[in-house]
């Protein structure tokens, strides 16, 4: 902790993983800058005690001084552009800050992986990934691995699974309107974390990683798709989502969600209990719905955030 109370801390892309991370900071009295894509975001920074600066990687905006990122610690979260299979806004920004951050955590995905098949899977298994999406971030992953090597600077890649939150990080508007998901005997694992317990190993990896090392950042207990939707349902107290064959998905679901429905995997979360010495807030899904705000009846938050 001494040494890191010298170096500067950044975080680009300072939403609301960053803004959590923040806040980890700031009770141990250590300052905290980012960067935001709008003035809406930096506000919201300022809220958690954040020094922001409006720089948008994305469409090139890079006109800060690299300097000001001299021996930091960055924490890279800011996502990839939304099309190509190459994330250029953090090959922008690694082009302009150059030597002067001491290390670069970036968040990945799980995505790279491509689909398992089911299959239970550690940070062994080789990626492949099969969505754009998925590509863009293995490209990340491979940027900063040539920028650390480069320059002679230490990284760390955490591959995220998804990211909730009750009670707001949900798919809670799917759910209201009764869009539908995959019979059980058809829907694809899905993984998960919390996103305070993801701030909470960010944090772990910065401090405690090795340079170059890559870990799952999930909660371990992966479920079905439709599974995760049925206990999101059942605690916003909305119906469950009707059930669909995968041949009439085809026909009613987004190309998005579908490209999702086509990649399954189970994943290990090992390495990074064992390695980072966390222990998650959240290991499952069922515990931090337990004691999170309630609604009614009607998907409806009850103002008490108690059970109605």
């Amino acid at each position: 902790m001494g040494h890191e109370k010298e170096q500067p801390i950044w975080i680009a892309g300072c939403g609301d993983i960053g803004r959590r991370l923040a806040r980890r900071y700031a009770a141990d009295g250590i300052p905290v800058s980012g960067f935001v894509r709008s003035d809406a975001s930096r506000q919201a920074c300022r809220c958690d005690g954040v020094n922001a600066i409006i720089s948008d990687f994305s469409a090139g905006t890079l006109d800060f001084d690299p300097r000001l990122l001299a021996d930091a610690r960055v924490y890279y979260f800011a996502p990839p552009p939304p099309g190509g299979v190459g994330d250029t806004a953090l090959a922008a920004f690694l082009d302009h800050v150059g030597e002067h951050p001491a290390r670069i955590l970036l968040i990945s995905a799980t995505g790279v992986y491509g689909d398992c098949q089911g299959q239970w899977i550690d940070e062994s298994w080789p990626v492949n990934p099969v969505a754009d999406r998925a590509r863009r971030r293995l490209d990340a992953e491979r940027c900063l691995a040539a920028w650390s090597a480069r320059w002679k600077k230490s990284h760390v890649i955490l591959r995220v699974s998804g990211i909730y939150a009750p009670p707001d990080r949900l798919p809670l508007a799917r759910l209201r309107q009764g869009a539908p998901v995959l019979r059980v005997s058809e829907s694809p694992y899905t993984n998960r974390i919390h996103a305070d317990d993801l701030a909470m190993v960010c944090r772990a990896a910065m401090e405690r990683a090795g340079d170059g090392e890559i870990f799952n950042a999930c909660d371990g207990h992966p479920s079905t798709m439709t599974e995760y939707f049925d206990r999101v349902a059942d605690y916003a107290g909305l119906p469950r989502p009707p059930r669909v064959s995968l041949a009439e998905a085809r026909k009613v679901m987004s190309r998005g969600m579908l490209s999702y429905l086509a990649e399954s995997r189970r994943i290990r979360n090992d390495r990074l209990l064992r390695r980072l010495g966390v222990a998650l807030r959240y290991p499952t899904l069922e515990s931090a719905l337990k004691n999170a705000p309630r609604f009614g009846t009607n998907g409806v938050r009850s103002q008490t955030g108690k059970h109605p």
